[in-house]
């Protein structure tokens, strides 16, 4: 059994998950067999899931199966074995991942400013560049982590966050490749068109033809730190060095709350880590119920 206070938050994740499903989310995982009439049903899943890793922090399918069994039996009696569970909660990646964009649109914070958004990645990461990447080969490959020196396999998250000062920036939109992809290819194909907007980015950014074009066409700018010229002569460095240094401290100082907002996910799911991921539709349940997860408690 669970106290009044996490039974009421239980109920409010349930009446909210059965509201999108109505709007849309039963278009996601809608099924056309004699067998389209579940014990338990779809909404039930995913609430079990999210409530626990948001409310108990227990990361693991596993873990999450074993927390219902011992804890939620009372309210979800046909919870059924760990592995029907499991194989269940994989046929909803798809309802995660809107779910978890429907949460950023619906729950907006007053404070963002929307014409000001910071751009970073993070690793998730299925294994060491030591080994031989198995799973998910449709969505991952090797990839470097220039901030933990490291190569892996696994997929990179690529957040564009609204800026809100002095505060952790909230998502506005998510996305998912695989670890080889370079950020600024990500930011080309999915943000370049976004009008009047000031983007704050690391180094990797840098590329002063096409963000030259996209300020006269959409007047949008990039806004990243100096990043040194190769062949310049020494006496240049030394008298733009002052200059140089302090825009680039302004610059890091802005964009360093998207790394909190990384550390914060990190912290309150566990997302890094993906080792105990077996399959393509495992990996987006991982990912996007995780993030689901994590902002669901803006709700409370």
């Amino acid at each position: 059994m669970i106290n009044q206070l996490k039974a009421l938050k239980l109920v409010k994740i349930y009446s909210i998950i059965c509201d999108r499903f109505e709007k849309d989310l039963k278009y996601t995982c809608e099924r056309f067999s004699n067998n389209h009439k579940q014990d338990l049903t779809d909404q039930e899943i995913m609430t079990i899931y999210l409530f626990t890793v948001q409310e108990e922090q227990r990361f693991s399918i596993k873990q999450i199966h074993k927390y219902a069994c011992d804890y939620l039996h009372d309210w979800f009696p046909r919870l059924g074995s760990y592995a029907g569970f499991s194989n269940r909660l994989n046929q909803l990646s798809e309802a995660f991942r809107r779910f978890s964009a429907s949460l950023f649109e619906d729950f907006l914070p007053w404070d963002c400013l929307t014409d000001q958004s910071l751009l970073d990645s993070m690793p998730i990461i299925t294994c060491s560049g030591k080994r031989n990447g198995k799973v998910a080969k449709d969505l991952t490959d090797k990839g470097y982590c220039s901030t933990k020196s490291m190569y892996y396999y696994g997929v990179k998250l690529h957040a564009l966050a609204f800026r809100r000062e002095n505060k952790i920036p909230f998502p506005e939109e998510i996305q998912i490749t695989p670890a080889s992809v370079n950020d600024l290819t990500v930011f080309k194909e999915a943000w370049s068109e976004k009008t009047n907007r000031k983007f704050f980015g690391d180094k990797i950014y840098i590329n002063e033809d096409f963000f030259s074009e996209l300020e006269q066409e959409k007047n949008s700018i990039m806004i990243t730190p100096v990043k040194a010229i190769k062949g310049q002569c020494q006496q240049i460095k030394n008298w733009d060095k002052a200059a140089d240094d302090l825009f680039s401290k302004a610059v890091s100082r802005v964009r360093q709350p998207i790394e909190s907002l990384f550390n914060w996910l990190i912290v309150k799911t566990d997302i890094q880590k993906a080792s105990k991921v077996r399959s393509s539709k495992g990996l987006l349940v991982h990912l996007f119920g995780k993030i689901a997860a994590a902002f669901i408690g803006l709700i409370f």
